[in-house]
């Protein structure tokens, strides 16, 4: 993946996008895929206002929101959607985590 994405990172250099990493950089959506060997993965983001007091919290609202890093992170998102769509193959796949064996109690 590592290849294929850093090529279509290439027109956002110009915007500070250029990491491609393997490093686990937290709890997100995308490990529920792992689980099942789909293939997930998580944009780098900065850490304005991340955890802080208000992060999923009632205070966490749409007023607080970054217009900038909302359209930047759509026109990425978008992109990789679309080249996703236009591969000739499926993105590769991680090996399937073997399954836990049973306990009883």
């Amino acid at each position: 993946m590592r290849l294929i994405f850093e090529a279509w990172l290439k027109p956002f250099h110009d915007m500070g996008a250029r990491t491609v990493t393997i490093r686990n950089t937290g709890g997100t959506d995308y490990l529920s895929f792992d689980t099942v060997g789909l293939p997930g993965f998580q944009f780098i983001q900065d850490q304005i206002d991340y955890d802080t007091r208000t992060h999923h919290t009632n205070m966490d609202t749409y007023e607080r929101l970054q217009e900038d890093d909302l359209k930047q992170a759509a026109v990425m998102v978008a992109s990789f959607v679309y080249h996703t769509a236009m591969r000739d193959e499926k993105l590769p796949r991680k090996t399937p985590p073997t399954a836990r064996a049973k306990t009883t109690p």
